[in-house]
Parts: C-alpha cells; sequence; structure tokens
C-alpha cells in the first residue's frame, strides 16, 4: 500500500477540479511528495472524464488497499466525493478549510477528502491538503478525553455496517462497544 508516511497520495479531478488539483499538486510536488494521478491531465483535454467515474476509480484504489489516502477535486467537491463513497471502506469528506481538514482525518479517519474549486482558492486548498497529509486519526487535534477511543469505535462500526442487517435490527445499529459522551468545556 503506498502510504502517507513514505509521501505518496493518489489525486483525482475532474474538469472543473482540475485548475485546483494543478496548484495542490504542484505544491506538493515542491514537498517531496509522490503523487499518482488518475483524473483529468489537461485543461483542453478533449472529451474529459465525468466527475463520478474519477470518483469511483480513486474509491477503489483505496478500497483495493493501494493507496492509504487520496485527494479529489471536482466543482463543489460534492459529486466526486459521493461517487468515492460508494466503494467499501472509503470514508469520504468535502472540506473547505484548514480546521475542517484537520477534524475529518483526526476526528473521523477519513481517507479520501474532496474540495470544490469554486469555493477553494489555490492557496487555501495547499493548506487544505497540508493539514489533512499531516495529520491522523486522534493525533492530537482535539483535546477531549476518550476522542481517538470514541471516533475509532464509530469508524468500526462503520466499516462494518450492512444495510440488510440494520433493516433487520429495526434500524439500530450493532454496538461493538460505547463510550461515555457528553458536552464539555475546554479546559484553560
Amino acid at each position: 500500500m503506498k502510504m502517507i508516511k513514505d509521501k505518496e497520495i493518489l489525486v483525482g479531478a475532474d474538469f472543473a477540479g482540475f485548475p485546483l488539483k494543478e496548484a495542490v499538486v504542484g505544491h506538493l510536488r515542491q514537498k517531496g511528495w509522490k503523487v499518482t494521478d488518475i483524473g483529468v491531465k489537461a485543461a483542453d483535454e478533449e472529451a474529459p472524464e465525468m466527475f463520478h467515474r474519477i470518483g469511483l476509480k480513486v474509491g477503489a484504489k483505496i478500497t483495493e488497499k493501494e493507496f492509504e489516502r487520496a485527494l479529489l477535486f471536482c466543482g463543489t467537491g460534492m459529486g466526486i466525493h459521493i461517487a468515492a463513497s460508494k466503494c467499501p471502506g472509503v470514508h469520504a469528506g468535502v472540506v473547505e478549510s484548514v480546521p475542517a481538514a484537520l477534524r475529518a482525518v483526526t476526528g473521523n479517519g477519513v481517507n479520501v477528502l474532496a474540495m470544490g474549486a469554486f469555493y477553494v482558492a489555490p492557496q487555501m486548498g495547499k493548506d487544505i491538503a497540508d493539514a489533512y497529509l499531516g495529520a491522523e486519526l486522534g493525533s492530537g487535534y482535539e483535546w477531549w478525553p476518550n476522542f481517538y477511543e470514541f471516533h475509532k469505535l464509530a469508524i468500526d462500526e462503520l466499516g462494518q455496517f450492512d444495510y440488510v442487517e440494520f433493516k433487520k435490527n429495526n434500524f439500530e445499529v450493532k454496538h461493538l462497544g460505547d463510550y461515555p459522551l457528553k458536552l464539555m468545556t475546554k479546559p484553560e
């Protein structure tokens, strides 16, 4: 598997996300990242691949454990992320800020992060990518007790989710465990 620790990342973009992808990929390559690009590769590409097809291809490479994580780009980030999410084991999220990128990975274990070129400026995209690639589940961004365990439990339950069983169980999730939960004020 191509891992973040080895500075390897998968990217994909449709024609609308192409300009943002180019800015982010150029930034990452300058920082020593090896980038595998399976989306649109030129602004004037004839008959470019549609967003959902790129999202599915990227999602499949995550499902098949060829890559640990990926970055996706389309106009809004929404469509391409929905497509990637159709693949088993993909936890995709759309972000438009650095704090959202950090929380996506540290709290939700997002392994496919999507950005929308209509809303994310190139410098923000670079900052989002840096934040996303520099953090991992429970890596200290949050301060509250059992943060990692609470979110890891959610990821594990989602990973084992079976809709047929869920429906048979009267739409109740099979619990793999529980952690106490309450809103807290951050200590000084």
